[in-house]
């Protein structure tokens, strides 16, 4: 058993407060963990805000993380002490259709990742005896951790770690958005709402596929200058403002896709975003939204007169253990900007400032380094 500091969530809403925690050893299949970071992704913050519910309270947030391999569990394969690890929200079993037909992040143990304990239904971490949950089974917010081997990637060793750990979600999510979902081909012009830690990567990934006009949307002047950095050609502060530029630059079509990354969904947003894409073009929606609201208020003429279409996004549409490795591989050869996304790196007693800090627009990433 390990003491291990760590971030939890006792209420919704609430604000993390860190404790000393013990954490068991590794048992049949799962892996025990030396965190060196996690990235700050805004579904933790979710979790403080209460627009995420969760089945267990005390929860240890995060699950965007990166660390060294301490100990093995019996029946562990691919896996040995000292690899270099990578944090994966859904937990990938392999051999269900999904896994079979390379949708890895449809997996059927996606089922378990909002209850707060182990497939078994039993913890791993404790504090005085009272059990706690971990966000998506995982719990990055804690120096060690134990992890099951599904919810795990080996990676490269020669990649920094507190670089890294940004691959776990934030960039293979907003980069897949565009490559994958909105389905980005050379010369389009591609509209990318809100650029923080995802959108930033839809941003990345639109102007690698060869996008003709990337168009950041964003209300924060930092995050409109930074998209700039990263591959937009163009950023304005509202949605009305860039699709106008991308009607005036279509001979009044519109963009070919709008990726939408905002902090949280809401109906009127993929409306906004549905109204700027021509004919068959595609919206894809990647912010998350709440379980309780429901209806989008599109123009149903244009959804199948104009051949438009609505394209959910998970995990950037990508399988975790192809798509991880190949990004850290495009970051090794300076194509991927990892470094340049952690505006700020902060201690684990700082991550109520982190979020303030994201949520005030300051940052677009942050990181905690153990």
């Amino acid at each position: 058993m390990k003491k291990s500091k760590a971030a939890l969530l006792w209420e919704q809403p609430g604000e993390w407060k860190i404790s000393t925690v013990d954490v068991d050893a590794p048992g049949a299949g799962e892996i025990l963990v030396k965190m060196t970071a996690t990235g700050l992704c805004h579904s933790d913050d979710h979790l403080a805000t209460g627009d995420s519910t969760f089945g267990a309270f005390p929860v240890c947030g995060g699950h965007e993380g990166a660390g060294v391999v301490e100990e093995v569990g019996p029946g562990v394969y691919g896996f040995e002490v000292g690899d270099h690890v990578v944090t994966s929200f859904v937990p990938s079993c392999g051999r269900c259709k999904w896994c079979a037909g390379n949708l890895q992040q449809l997996c059927d143990n996606g089922m378990y990742i909002m209850n707060g304990g182990q497939m078994d239904g039993t913890y791993r971490m404790h504090l005085d005896g009272k059990d706690i949950g971990t966000m998506a089974m995982l719990g990055t917010f804690s120096e060690w951790q134990v992890y099951d081997q599904m919810s795990l990637v080996k990676v490269r060793k020669d990649i920094p770690l507190d670089v890294a750990c940004l691959v776990a979600c934030g960039v293979p999510t907003g980069w897949g958005s565009a490559v994958n979902a909105a389905e980005v081909r050379p010369g389009h012009v591609v509209i990318v709402m809100g650029v923080g830690g995802v959108g930033m990567n839809a941003v990345q990934g639109a102007a690698n596929i060869g996008a003709s006009h990337v168009i950041a949307v964003d209300p924060v002047e930092f995050k409109r200058t930074s998209a700039l950095e990263f591959g937009a050609t163009e950023a304005f502060a509202t949605i009305e403002e860039a699709a106008d530029f991308a009607r005036s630059i279509t001979q009044g079509q519109g963009a070919d896709s709008a990726i939408v990354t905002t902090s949280l969904i809401h109906g009127d947003r993929i409306n906004e975003a549905f109204g700027a894409i021509r004919k068959a073009g595609i919206v894809a929606v990647t912010a998350q939204g709440s379980l309780t609201e429901t209806g989008v208020p599109i123009n149903l003429f244009e959804l199948s007169m104009f051949q438009k279409r609505i394209q959910g996004v998970l995990y950037g549409m990508t399988s975790p253990r192809k798509t991880i490795p190949a990004l850290l591989d495009l970051y090794a050869d300076g194509i991927l900007k990892l470094d340049q996304l952690v505006t700020k790196r902060y201690t684990i007693e700082q991550i109520n400032e982190a979020y303030r800090d994201m949520r005030e627009g300051r940052i677009i990433r942050g990181v905690v380094n153990f």
